[in-house]
C-alpha cells in the first residue's frame, strides 16, 4: 500500500482519477435531476413604486 501519492504507482493514479470522475459525474447528474424534477414554475413579478411616504418619530427628549 502507497501511503504517499509521490510514491504511488500507475495504477494508483489510475483508480484515483477513475474515482473522482465517477463521484463528479454522480454530482452533476443528481443536480441535474434536482433541478428537471422540481415541479414549479418560476414567474417574475413586477413591483410599482406607490406614492411617497414621510415617517418621522418624536419619542426623543428635548434637553434644554
Amino acid at each position: 500500500m502507497n501511503h504517499s501519492i509521490h510514491s504511488a504507482d500507475r495504477s494508483t493514479h489510475l483508480k484515483i482519477v477513475v474515482v473522482a470522475l465517477v463521484a463528479g459525474i454522480a454530482v452533476a447528474a443528481f443536480g441535474i435531476s434536482a433541478r428537471t424534477g422540481s415541479e414549479y414554475s418560476q414567474t417574475a413579478q413586477v413591483v410599482k413604486a406607490g406614492k411617497p411616504v414621510v415617517v418621522t418619530s418624536s419619542n426623543t427628549s428635548t434637553v434644554r
